[in-house]
Order: structure tokens, then C-alpha cells, then sequence
């Protein structure tokens, strides 16, 4: 009777086991190793990630100290959000036309993050938001360096980039986009932001004065039915807020007061006056206590349309226009 041969692999298996060089647990490893090589088995190696697809970006509106930038998703999406960054358009040829490096404390960068609770930007595959650079709204996700008003008549350079996740690396960066402030010039009524009107409160910040009117100074504002003393309204500018509508409009409700008791013209043109939705906040926030001095909450649906009419009279689009400081 003719004899088997032993397959070369097993034969040396079988010695590495009687010499006993290797454990029983190493032994029963090779051998599986060896029939999965013997079968024709490759390993699968694990595959990269894929970059996300890059965004793009266009100018929105403007006005003398802010512009909106639209942010669309390219056809993977931005699930993750994105981030913005932006220079003035002679700072970027002062740099050899190029851009500060990301470490640098002159470039001016936004993260808006699609994982944050309730945020708006995470987005789906073509899906454009709007967000307004040099007058933030800090909702949530929401979060930057820069968050003083732009100059006006300025150009600046815009690009951005789709955040990484678990599933796709980040994008490379958008196309340089080109958007400028409106011209600077102003009547002796103009208006400002509640971003500079911020910054130069009970306590203002870096060598600015304390500029509000004097007769805010001496009484407060009333928001709504509640009074609030000087330092407060301080505290509610200094209140992100945080896909909280009543604190979103009142950031503006505050400024378009202050803009009045300073001076500045009501009269909106085909809007008519601004007191007419100076008058609608107060009804719709009625007595509810404005963070961080109350608890009070509105949804944004309910104040965007009053939040954006104000904002848009205190940044100079309609009304007397802004006076460009």
C-alpha cells in the first residue's frame, strides 16, 4: 500500500510542536495561519477615509460692518460643520497674497460645528446656511476669534472647509471669495451695533469710554415690562445666545434703544419707523426676565423676523445708516 505524502507546511508545523518551542495557543495560531495562506486567503486591509467634498461659498448681504457669507455643502455634505476664515483683502496682499498661518492671531477664523446640540449647520449634501460676519449670531455651535464689527467700505478675503468626523476626513479649502462692506458716510443720526455698544458699557473693554446716553446712564432700559439697571443690559450683551430667541433679540432691542436715545432717526423708509417693531418685542417678550438676570425663553421662530428688522436698522442696511466707527 503506497503511503501519503505530508504536506511540506504541516511537516514543519509538526516539528516546531515536538521540539517544543512554541506554546500549544502558538502552535494552533500557525497552523491556522498556514491553511489560511494555503487557501488562497488575502487580509483585508482597512480602507481610508475619504476627504469630504469641498464646500462653497458666496456673499450674501452686507452692510457697513458686517457681510453674510452662504456656506453650501458639496455633494458629501457637511455633517461635522465647517469653519470660515477671512483677512482683509490688503492685509492678504501685505502677505505676499497669501494667507496667516492657522496659528497666527491675525487671521481671523469661525468654527461652526454640525455637532452641537440643535445646531443649524449640520449639513446635509447641497444644503446652504447663511452666517453674518461682523455680526454674529452665537447659537448654538456657533464660536470665533473675531467678533468685532468689520470696517466699513473694506474688502475682504473669505474660504472655508468642511469639519472631519468619524467618517470622512476634512475638505480642502473653498476658492478665495471677495466680499466688501458698504461705503463708509453717515448723516449726524446715524446708528451702531449692539456689538459696539457692548464694548463701550459700564465696563468697557480695551481703551474704549463709556459712551452710552446719559439718560441710559441714569435709568436703565425697560425690555418688554421689565426695567433693567446699565450694568444688566451689560450682562444680557455679554449673554451668547445659545438658540435662545429672547436673548438673541434682545441683544438687537437693546442696541436699536440705546441708538435712539442717542439720537439716531427712527425712520426706516418703506419700513415706516422702527418704533413700530421696537413695539412688537416689547409685547412679545412681555414680562419674561431676560438671561443671565432671569430664565425667560423664546424660540427663535418666534423673534428671527423682529430679531433681524432691528439688527439690520442698528447695522445701517435701512434706516439712517450706521456711523462707520
Amino acid at each position: 500500500m503506497s503511503s501519503q505524502k505530508t504536506p511540506k507546511n504541516s511537516s514543519r508545523l509538526t516539528k516546531i510542536r515536538n521540539e517544543n518551542l512554541v506554546s500549544r495557543r502558538t502552535f494552533f495560531r500557525l497552523a491556522t495561519a498556514v491553511g489560511a495562506v494555503a487557501a488562497g486567503a488575502v487580509p483585508v486591509l482597512a480602507q481610508a477615509k475619504p476627504k469630504y467634498a469641498t464646500p462653497t461659498i458666496s456673499c450674501g448681504g452686507n452692510t457697513q460692518t458686517s457681510i453674510s457669507i452662504t456656506v453650501t455643502a458639496g455633494a458629501s455634505g457637511a455633517p461635522a460643520g465647517f469653519s470660515l476664515q477671512w483677512m482683509t483683502a490688503a492685509d492678504y496682499a501685505a502677505n505676499g497674497y497669501n494667507w496667516y498661518l492657522s496659528d497666527d492671531s491675525r487671521l481671523c477664523k469661525a468654527s461652526f460645528s454640525g455637532n452641537a446640540n440643535l445646531s443649524r449647520y449640520n449639513l446635509s449634501p447641497n444644503q446652504s446656511v447663511t452666517v453674518n460676519v461682523g455680526e454674529f449670531l452665537f447659537d448654538n455651535g456657533a464660536s470665533s476669534n473675531c467678533i468685532e464689527a468689520l470696517v466699513c467700505g473694506t474688502e475682504y478675503v473669505f474660504r472655508a472647509f468642511a469639519h472631519a468626523d468619524n467618517k470622512g476626513n476634512r475638505s480642502d479649502f473653498t476658492a478665495n471669495l471677495t466680499c466688501s462692506t458698504l461705503p463708509c458716510g453717515h448723516s449726524n443720526t446715524c446708528t451702531l451695533t449692539q456689538g459696539y455698544w457692548k464694548t463701550h458699557g459700564p465696563v468697557p473693554t480695551g481703551n474704549n469710554d463709556y459712551t452710552w446716553p446719559q439718560s441710559v446712564k441714569n435709568n436703565g432700559l425697560t425690555l418688554g415690562s421689565v426695567s433693567y439697571t446699565p450694568q444688566q443690559l451689560l450682562d444680557i450683551f455679554n449673554k451668547p445666545a445659545a438658540g435662545n430667541g429672547l436673548i438673541a433679540l434682545a441683544h438687537q432691542l437693546i442696541a436699536a434703544k440705546i441708538n435712539i436715545a442717542n439720537g439716531a432717526d427712527t425712520n426706516i423708509d418703506a419700513f415706516g419707523n422702527i418704533t413700530t417693531y421696537i413695539n412688537q418685542a416689547d409685547a412679545l417678550i412681555g414680562g419674561l426676565v431676560i438671561p443671565p438676570v432671569g430664565s425667560g425663553n423664546l424660540a427663535s421662530s418666534q423673534t428671527s423676523t423682529l430679531t433681524s428688522m432691528l439688527s439690520n436698522y442698528n447695522e445701517g442696511s435701512i434706516g439712517p445708516g450706521h456711523c462707520g466707527v
